[in-house]
């Protein structure tokens, strides 16, 4: 907008009393103060100010513009309070995506400690399982496993993930302990249902790799729900550590093959990730904090 600088001094001139008082209110020059304020008189196609060499008075426009601009400044000084407020102390809604499963075992038990920290802060969770448009959905946070994150983010880690292969013992003891990757050919086999999670898994242990083909009746694209049918005996699945430790301390299913671990595209790194920029929101910052302490 324009002449916004000239209204600011035009005020200030009118709450001084005078050009020379405003000019040392503003570390101004008296001649640079009386310009801006004829710029602005130009700009609105009349005379503001009446002026002698004792005193100003407004002229009926003068009074008119001076309200405007009171105004105006009065909005900046509670915009100016406002964000100073948000600077001194967290408050204020933080928007956060996060996959399903992981949202639903990690994050969601975490928030409410966080919330107790910060009672000012509130917090609106989305769990979806597909890459979010921060920005065009409006969110300030997103929690994201992958190897490489897409251009344009700023993140912080969160820790490691990787995939197990677990059972449950009721159907380890009907059709044996896989003791050898290839052994798994022979077996059930239950993982996503997703391109990169196909029927050739390769684990590693040292220096040693097996690549073996899997026979999978039943791949789901969720793994709360492959916890479901491997716990009720459907085969040997294929799960987020995080997704099965539950599971594994209740003894509900066993680790198959702990020794040895799935390659890639089984592991990637948990992030938070947000919008780059220099005035992080404090209500954003503080929860980013929160969850790098977490130790995922």
């Amino acid at each position: 907008m324009e002449m916004l600088k000239e209204m600011a001094i035009f005020a200030q001139v009118v709450d001084s009393g005078s050009f020379s008082a405003a000019a040392r209110q503003l570390a101004l020059t008296t001649s640079a103060v009386s310009r801006h304020v004829s710029r602005l008189e130009a700009h609105m196609g009349g005379r503001l100010l009446q002026r002698t060499t004792r005193s100003l008075a407004l002229t009926e426009l003068g009074r008119h513009v001076h309200e405007g601009c009171a105004r105006m400044l009065s909005t900046a000084r509670e915009i100016h309070a406002l964000a100073g407020s948000y600077s001194a102390r967290p408050n204020g809604v933080v928007r956060v995506t996060a996959p399903v499963v992981l949202g639903q075992v990690w994050l969601a038990p975490r928030l409410p400690r966080f919330l107790a920290l910060y009672p000012d802060v509130d917090l609106r969770l989305t769990l979806v399982d597909r890459l979010v448009d921060l920005v065009g959905e409006g969110y300030d946070l997103g929690i994201r496993i992958a190897h490489e994150l897409a251009p344009g983010l700023a993140a912080r880690p969160l820790g490691q993930m990787r995939y197990i292969l677990v059972a449950a013992p009721g159907y380890l003891s009907q059709h044996g302990e896989p003791g050898h990757p290839q052994a798994l050919a022979g077996h059930a086999c239950i993982y996503f249902g997703y391109p990169a999670f196909g029927e050739r898994w390769t684990l590693q242990r040292g220096a040693v790799r097996h690549s073996v083909a899997v026979r999978a009746r039943l791949t789901i694209d969720n793994s709360a729900a492959i916890l479901g049918a491997v716990e009720a005996g459907a085969g040997i699945g294929l799960l987020t550590d995080f997704s099965a430790s539950a599971a594994l301390a209740a003894g509900t299913v066993r680790q198959v093959l702990p020794d040895w671990q799935m390659c890639a595209p089984y592991a990637g790194a948990v992030h938070a990730v947000y919008m780059p920029g220099p005035h992080l929101a404090l209500k954003v910052r503080v929860l980013i904090d929160y969850l790098v302490e977490q130790h995922f």
